[in-house]
């Protein structure tokens, strides 16, 4: 029950860190002057306000500026089989999962020899019979 349990969190461990290690998203930030303003993943940042229209015929610097970063995830992911790695890998590898079925192998259950036994049906409550009480 415990082996099943650890290789679930483990296996789940490992695909969500495989899915993250794959997904790529763009990060995009807006500054004002030196100022950042507002910080967008997945979706464009909101303005300062500053920006004009089209069609006005002011020539004039804009203070505000988008700087957008794109974070690559890994976009190819490699099978090797067992043969394909290094003396030291195989090594560690194998001394792993000695480890790890070792450190997983089944106790022993303990035998409770009065699991089954079931107390005899009491007629009269003996501690108000005799007269015995615990104080």
């Amino acid at each position: 029950m415990k082996h099943k349990i650890i290789h679930k969190i483990f296996s789940t461990v490992l695909t969500v860190l495989v899915l993250l290690s794959t997904v790529s998203f763009t990060l995009e930030k807006h500054f004002c002057g030196e100022v950042l303003i507002d910080v967008a993943v997945f979706s464009h940042p909101e303005s300062c306000g500053s920006n004009l229209p089209d069609g006005t015929d002011i020539v004039e610097q804009h203070c505000c500026k988008d700087v957008v970063e794109i974070l690559k995830g890994q976009d190819q992911l490699k099978k090797t089989s067992f043969e394909e790695l290094s003396y030291a890998q195989q090594f560690v590898a194998t001394y792993l999962h000695s480890g790890y079925t070792t450190f997983l192998e089944r106790i022993p259950q303990l035998v409770v020899p009065h699991n089954d036994y079931t107390p005899p049906i009491l007629v009269f409550d003996i501690h108000i019979r005799d007269q015995v009480f615990i104080i």
